[in-house]
């Protein structure tokens, strides 16, 4: 497969993916942002999806105080920001054209519907509407393409470099959005009833509360939270369950320059396939999840040097 073929598949999936796992940081945050706290908290647990993103910087060129409406905006629809909801959207809508003979007419028009029902909409016709039903919507289109992928696409060197940036894609957003919203909800622990609503906001972030329920049948506690969506190698959102994906499409598309890149995949995959949250939990969950994100970026660029760069 030509690089640049595979390079705008790739970065199709991670932008698709990448809008999903937004949507879902955006909806924990709004859901929690429901519960009785203080304006200067609220504004505080905003900022730092900013931080986490690192966009503060292009946040305050365009807006000048940090609250709930603005950084909506901001995160949502606007396309000055590179890291929108609206700007994910656009790009993973031309990557999808840039390739289209690569796709099936079935995945080309889920994209590019997605897109044009996108851009139909103002932020004010989103929050009219509620922005909890604007985020399904992006959760509901991007389950739409990835079905619609796995349904019609081949099972050759295009699927498996869609799958590969979805699966990376993911594995970081789901290690930013539990170290963000772990870090705020131990800091706000009250074992009551807002408690649980907060954390089973989380884990409904994930797609992840029934599947707790499932595995544990008991009270929601932080360790097993992150339990789950660290180490279960059968929660699809899992980092372990990434880097099971990531290790298989890796071995899939390998070629004369990946052994280094496979290596780190191998690495990384082995360092979740045996770990015990009981020690990851002790050594300092912050510093594991940056660990993996550091990791993950790593391998980004493993991947971008061994199949996406021209030779």
């Amino acid at each position: 497969m030509l690089s640049r073929t595979a390079d705008h598949l790739y970065w199709m999936a991670r932008y698709t993916e990448r809008a999903e796992n937004l949507a879902r940081l955006l909806d924990v945050s709004y859901q929690m942002s429901l519960v009785p706290q203080s304006v200067a908290s609220q504004n505080q647990n905003w900022g730092a999806i900013l931080a986490l993103n690192s966009l503060e910087a292009t946040f305050a060129r365009s807006y000048a105080e940090v609250n709930v409406d603005n950084v909506l905006r901001f995160m949502v629809s606007d396309a000055n920001n590179p890291s929108s909801i609206y700007s994910c959207l656009r790009a993973a809508r031309e990557n999808a054209h840039a390739v289209r003979g690569t796709l099936t007419s079935e995945m080309w028009e889920s994209v590019n519907a997605t897109w044009i029902e996108l851009r139909q909409q103002s932020f004010e016709q989103i929050n009219l509407g509620g922005v909890s039903e604007f985020f399904d919507w992006v959760k509901l289109r991007s389950s739409v393409i990835r079905g619609v992928t796995f349904g019609t696409m081949l099972k050759d060197d295009a699927l498996h470099f869609i799958r590969l940036g979805g699966l990376l894609e993911r594995g970081d957003n789901t290690a930013r959005i539990l170290d963000m919203q772990y870090h705020i909800l131990r800091q706000n622990d009250d074992e009551g009833a807002s408690d649980f609503y907060q954390w089973g906001a989380l884990l409904r972030s994930l797609s992840a509360f029934q599947v707790y329920r499932k595995v544990y049948r008991d009270a929601i506690t932080p360790a097993r939270v992150a339990e789950l969506l660290i180490l279960c190698q059968e929660m699809p959102r899992s980092l372990h369950s990434c880097a099971d994906g990531i290790v298989r499409m890796l071995q899939l598309i390998a070629n004369g320059a990946s052994a280094e890149t496979e290596r780190r995949a191998g690495v990384l995959h082995a360092r979740l396939h045996f770990a015990r949250i009981e020690d990851v939990l002790a050594d300092g969950l912050h510093g594991y999840l940056t660990d993996f994100m550091d990791r993950i970026y790593e391998l980004g660029d493993g991947i971008s040097q061994s199949f996406l760069m021209p030779a």
